[in-house]
């Protein structure tokens, strides 16, 4: 259960920025600044510090019959709590 809540916040915010994608696309846009800058910390967490963990996730993934790309691909959605949970999923 712990580690369904830990992932569920990294989905959380591939959620908010695909609202806010939305928001933007439809001329929706929010005018609060905190709404925004809170958008661009969760793009950069997101994107950028995601990516940054993937060759610590490769490493930690090695001997576990995972692919490289799919190792890659769940550490870009989920981060570290895809990778660093990995003994306690299995």
């Amino acid at each position: 259960m712990k580690t369904l809540a830990l992932r569920s916040i990294p989905v959380l915010g591939w959620l908010y920025l695909a609202a806010g994608a939305v928001a933007v696309a439809t001329d929706s846009a929010p005018d609060n600044r905190l709404l925004r800058v809170v958008w661009w910390i969760d793009l950069f967490l997101s994107v950028v510090v995601h990516a940054a963990q993937i060759p610590a996730a490769l490493r930690a993934a090695e001997g576990s019959g995972r692919s490289t790309v799919e190792t890659a691909l769940l550490t870009q959605i989920f981060g570290m709590t895809w990778w660093a949970t990995q003994e306690v999923a299995r």
